[in-house]
């Protein structure tokens, strides 16, 4: 019997899409009638210059803002209303952040810091959180530095931390705003690899970057100018 190959789940489907902001009486539209799908297991990169629009489309993606008008479905449901605590709740549950900047806290060591969305959930007693912790620093190559001090490592270990703290309560969605932005060349491909190999466990991954170096890594690119769609790639 012949197996037919699944159709693509979609993970996220919005449908005119359009975010103001208020300046002074007037009000300034920063994305315009946006249409976008992700589907489950796509390496999406969001391109543009600063000002395209790509940094707002990406806090609404990851409910750190919301639309003024349009549809935002996440896994079917309508999410483009959530309350502030509701948004809250799909952050901690379905979706991970890596940052330019690692913003990873001083005073705690790499597993601490590691821990933290899972203490933010409040699932896990401690030595699941401290399991878990080790589980994904194992993964991204830093299962020796568990009890160091976050100062202790180079800028790709720290990002290599902020990885695997995106990664412990295995989210559906990593959202990645200039990961390598704070890296040199070479520091930059490897946290890239990282990501793509996650990618190919299955991890649906949604990135910005002004890079156009990066978008090598990604299975589709999409470029914005102006708060718009400009065209789209499909790399892989």
């Amino acid at each position: 019997m012949i197996q037919q190959e699944q159709s693509p789940r979609p993970l996220i489907q919005m449908q005119a899409i359009n975010k103001y902001f208020p300046v002074g009486k007037e009000k300034l539209q920063v994305l315009k009638s946006l249409d976008l799908t992700i589907n489950e297991g796509e390496f999406i990169m969001i391109m543009g210059k600063s000002g395209s629009g790509k940094t707002t489309l990406m806090n609404i993606i990851g409910f750190l803002d919301r639309v003024s008008d349009g549809t935002y479905l996440f896994k079917g449901e309508d999410v483009s209303k959530l309350s502030e605590n509701k948004k809250s709740e799909f952050r901690n549950e379905y979706l991970g952040f890596i940052f330019q900047q690692f913003f990873l806290i001083n005073s705690l060591n790499v597993s601490q810091n590691v821990q933290l969305p899972c203490v933010y959930a409040g699932k896990k007693n401690n030595d699941e959180k401290r399991r878990i912790a080790e589980k994904y620093l194992e993964l991204v190559g830093l299962g020796t530095k568990t009890k160091a001090k976050v100062n202790e490592l180079s800028g790709g270990q720290q990002q290599r931390v902020a990885i695997a703290r995106s990664l412990v309560n295995d989210p559906l969605l990593i959202m990645a705003d200039e990961p390598t932005g704070a890296l040199d060349s070479e520091t930059g491909t490897e946290i890239m690899e990282l990501l793509t190999e996650l990618n190919r466990q299955g991890k649906t991954i949604v990135m910005v970057t002004h890079d156009a170096d990066m978008k090598k890594y990604a299975t589709r690119v999409i470029h914005m100018k102006d708060g718009r769609f400009l065209e789209e790639e499909v790399i892989r």
